[in-house]
């Protein structure tokens, strides 16, 4: 494996750094989901989304899926949270990591009674900002979409349910 092709061409480097620091969530969803846009793809050029997932004691969490375009990660910072690699469904704790490349059947779910967070960082950079708002908005609402509306929010979003 080598490094990628160069995406910058100068000679000084730029001052163009982000620091974003700890401050509320960007969205919560439901009653018991905040969270944190640490970097998205539109503010890393495409390269990566990186967001702070924190859930509520409630149990949450999506049904086993895949994306077709970009590979997700999770990285437990606090709790206990039931992570699905498509084969089986573990405990992951703090420091635990699981990796999906694209087409990787995955899911999370926190079933532990106690509050739980992770990271959750997708390459390349897609717009998961816009899923997770729409999600946040039929929670809050309370509207119920039929079989074939999920499925097209599904599509627009890059998530398909096995």
């Amino acid at each position: 494996m080598s490094y990628p092709d160069p995406r910058y061409f100068g000679e000084t480097g730029e001052l163009n750094g982000i620091l974003r620091q700890n401050s509320e969530p960007d969205l919560k969803i439901g009653t018991g989901t905040q969270v944190h846009y640490l970097a998205t793809g539109a503010s890393t050029n495409g390269a990566f989304g990186l967001y702070r997932w924190e859930m509520g004691p409630r149990p949450s969490g999506p049904a086993p899926h895949f994306h077709r375009t970009m590979t997700e990660s999770f990285y437990v910072l606090s709790g206990t949270i039931r992570l699905y690699d498509g084969d089986r469904w573990a405990d992951g704790r703090p420091g635990d990591f699981l990796f999906l490349p694209e087409g990787g059947i995955h899911a999370f779910r926190n079933e532990s009674g106690e509050p739980a967070t992770m990271l959750i960082l997708f390459t390349p950079g897609a717009p998961r900002e816009g899923y997770f708002e729409a999600l946040a908005e039929i929670a809050e609402t309370g509207r119920e979409l039929t079989p074939q509306e999920w499925t097209e929010l599904y599509a627009r979003h890059d998530q398909y349910m096995v």
